[in-house]
């Protein structure tokens, strides 16, 4: 009786016969097809892409009223399609190209080119007064910063300090608007969605300019 056995360097040749090549092309022809087919059917609510950029891999989502999340890598980005799922519609696919303008304007932020953000915005995920201190953050200007107190009394409410760094803390579009601009009355960084590092280089990257 023969006992021996294939090779595992064998085996795994073997299991690789007649498998089809991969047209990574052809591929991102029929995924570009089937976007575009999804959108005149109507059946594509969220749409998703990822970007590169210094602070980490940022996720873009987007719905037919606008960007309505950016999410950093510590916010798992599974865990974050899963909730918009959960929260707008399953009915998300990864469709690049409907977050382009988003993609640019971000890549212009991160070289110095741009200050303030001209894409619509869904501000669904965020309601009462977390959504009011999101309507004034844009207000604080590109390389300064307001502390939270300050901002608690331009909503008008100057006890809520803690209430508004909550709302910062569950920005759904931190960089976008600014958050990060947010900071202690003692001028230190204070919390960020993104962690402190992210915090810091957003600070500096305007500073600098």
């Amino acid at each position: 009786m023969n006992t021996d056995h294939p090779t595992p360097s064998t085996t795994d040749a073997d299991l690789l016969v007649g498998l089809p090549l991969v047209d990574e092309e052809a591929s991102r022809r029929l995924h570009a097809r089937l976007v575009a087919r999804a959108a005149a059917e109507g059946i594509l609510d969220v749409a998703y892409r990822t970007i590169d950029t210094p602070v980490g891999a940022l996720l873009l989502a987007a719905t037919e009223q606008g960007l309505v999340t950016v999410a950093y890598p510590r916010q798992d980005h599974d865990r974050v399609l899963a909730s918009l799922a959960e929260r707008i519609s399953p009915r998300i696919l990864n469709a690049p190209a409907r977050l382009d303008p988003v993609a640019r304007e971000l890549d212009e932020y991160f070289t110095g080119r741009r200050r303030a953000f001209d894409v619509a915005l869904d501000l669904r995920l965020s309601s009462g007064f977390r959504r009011d201190v999101l309507a004034h953050l844009p207000e604080i200007p590109y390389g300064s910063t307001a502390t939270y107190g300050s901002l608690a009394r331009v909503v008008g409410n100057p006890k809520a300090a803690r209430a508004v760094g909550t709302a910062c803390a569950t920005n759904p579009l931190p960089v976008v608007v600014p958050c990060h601009r947010v900071v202690r009355s003692d001028g230190t960084a204070g919390g960020y969605v993104g962690g402190p590092e992210a915090k810091n280089a957003l600070l500096t990257l305007e500073a600098a300019a």
